[in-house]
């Protein structure tokens, strides 16, 4: 910033110097010295550039890696604190405004001292443009304060909406699949249009002071510019200054215009990314399900027994155990109990699941849903997870969950790309892939939710063979009301109303438990019906 002073200087030496005594040698001097003052600005202009783009892409990536790392630590907390959509846009959006505001404070820096070096050298050529100079900056600057705490009020409803919208998109691509076969794509469609119509109204009343802040970014130091160089060309015509002096002044003000548009275009970046970088301290504020008490405690060696107060449920140790329930989402709950994705007084052999520290619970103990996310990658990361690969493993896996005929499909086996949620693939297939991935982690206990809803019954059948054997002597909790699942648990329990009614095997329950004889039998039917 400072460097751009010194051409309008060494330009007015040519001038008064070389043209106007008509010294060669001086003009000549003055012109190399011009050409080299000139090189050596590009240069600086280059690293300045070097530094300001290296210094966003730290801020980008620092902030990225921020909000990943916390969004890892709220875990499964996050879905039911945030949109994914806001998530989105935090990663992209605000993260981008917030990278931008980071390289106000250096050009910032060295505009006020280029206005105060400039300021300066004017006041030794007429103190009456230095004064004019000196109050005319701020007044400029002053000008866009309005605008910019405009654009700072709505510019957080307007950032709010955005998110809502994105969140529902999200929503509205990973139920694509339900809205076709219901029918329903073309309405879900339509209010997106029109929501994001109305999205649109909206941020072109965000963009209209914005798009002023640039204009007078642009406008307001032109006319500025050209108020000084009319009074000093007056004063030059009246004798009062030099030829020298008037091209100097010109250069001097024409310096003033890139700080000046600097503040006004800081300004306006510091206003968007207040707003961008106020929605990333809401989701790093959000804090992880704390564990219970001050003191956390350690895991018990072996898998259990597993109790749920809350049901009454007691999962025994080493067990193939079925969860069976006429309201599907009561088994569910009493697996979230136990595996700490709710508030819950459950225990492993006696000790408060919420009392154990995340990472060792999370490591003995997983849940597996139908819900739960594939990351795109290939099949074999997939299947591995967090875990590193052995491609040993990993088949084994693959084929307790009966998915080697998902594997062979695909070319490449386990290096064919799986794409994210796995959107190629159909839902039996993804429930298998979700199946190995959980196996492949060998907990000490594995909490499956209908893990095998959507196969045919002779892979259904399959399934649980491989996997009662695979796990033998480890706890393995499912919740179904498929019969032939429940004819190989070594352990029923039938939930009543969220509480555990009774106990036994499959056809001990049927022969004493008419509830129980009577669900079995609706599903049985259906199945036949079907």
């Amino acid at each position: 910033m400072v460097g751009l002073a010194v051409p309008p200087w060494v330009l007015s030496r040519a001038v008064d110097d070389g043209l106007v005594a008509g010294d060669t040698a001086a003009l000549v001097t003055w012109s190399v010295v011009l050409v080299v003052v000139g090189v050596l600005i590009a240069v600086l202009a280059i690293a300045r550039h070097r530094t300001m783009t290296k210094i966003r892409m730290d801020a980008s990536f620092r902030t990225v890696r921020a909000v990943v790392r916390h969004t890892a630590r709220l875990g499964s907390t996050l879905s039911r604190r945030i949109g994914a959509g806001e998530v989105v846009t935090i990663g992209i959006t605000d993260v981008q405004a917030v990278t931008l505001t980071m390289t106000v404070t250096g050009p910032g820096f060295g505009a006020v001292v280029a206005y105060a070096v400039v300021a300066v050298v004017l006041f030794t050529i007429s103190p009456l443009l230095a004064l004019i100079v000196l109050a005319g900056v701020p007044l400029l600057a002053v000008t866009v304060g309005p605008l910019l705490r405009h654009i700072e009020h709505t510019g957080g409803d307007y950032r709010t909406d955005v998110g809502t919208l994105t969140t529902r998109l999200v929503d509205i691509l990973g139920g694509l699949r339900v809205l076709n076969g219901l029918g329903g794509k073309e309405f879900a469609a339509e209010r997106f249009r029109r929501q994001s119509q109305d999205l649109v109204e909206r941020g072109y009343r965000v963009a209209g002071p914005a798009s002023w802040v640039t204009a007078l970014s642009s406008g307001l130091p032109a006319l500025f510019l050209a108020a000084i160089v009319w009074l000093a060309a007056r004063m030059t015509a009246q004798g009062e200054i030099t030829i020298g002096d008037l091209v100097a002044v010109y250069g001097y003000v024409a310096v003033l215009v890139v700080p000046v548009a600097s503040f006004i275009e800081s300004g306006g970046d510091i206003a968007r990314g207040r707003v961008a970088a106020q929605r990333i301290i809401d989701l790093l504020n959000l804090q992880p399900e704390r564990d219970n008490g001050h003191q956390t405690l350690d895991l018990p060696a072996g898998c259990g027994p597993l109790a749920d107060p809350e049901s009454g449920v007691v999962v025994r140790p080493g067990l193939f155990t079925a969860l069976v329930s006429a309201r599907p989402e009561d088994a569910i709950a009493v697996v979230e109990r136990l595996g700490r994705f709710a508030r819950t007084d459950a225990t492993w052999a006696g000790v408060r699941v919420d009392g154990v520290p995340a990472d060792q619970l999370r490591e003995r103990l997983v849940v597996a849903d139908n819900n739960a996310e594939l990351f795109a990658g290939t099949v074999r990361a997939a299947v591995a997870g967090r875990h590193l690969p052995d491609d040993e493993r990993v088949r084994s896996a693959v084929r307790i969950a009966v998915a080697e005929d998902v594997v062979d499909a695909l070319p490449g086996g386990l290096d064919a790309p799986v794409t994210w949620g796995g959107s190629t693939m159909s839902g039996g297939q993804r429930q298998r892939l979700r199946l190995a991935r959980a196996v492949y982690a060998a907990p000490d206990v594995l909490l499956a939710v209908e893990p095998t809803s959507a196969v045919d019954a002779r892979t259904e059948a399959a399934v649980v063979e491989r996997l009662r054997a695979a796990r033998r002597d480890l706890t393995t909790v499912v919740t179904t009301t498929s019969p032939l699942v429940l004819d190989q648990a070594d352990e029923v329990i039938f939930l009543a109303d969220g509480r555990a009614a009774a106990s036994g095997t499959h056809e001990e329950l049927l022969r004493d438990n008419l509830a129980y004889r009577e669900l079995v039998s609706r599903v049985q039917d259906g199945e036949v019906g079907s």
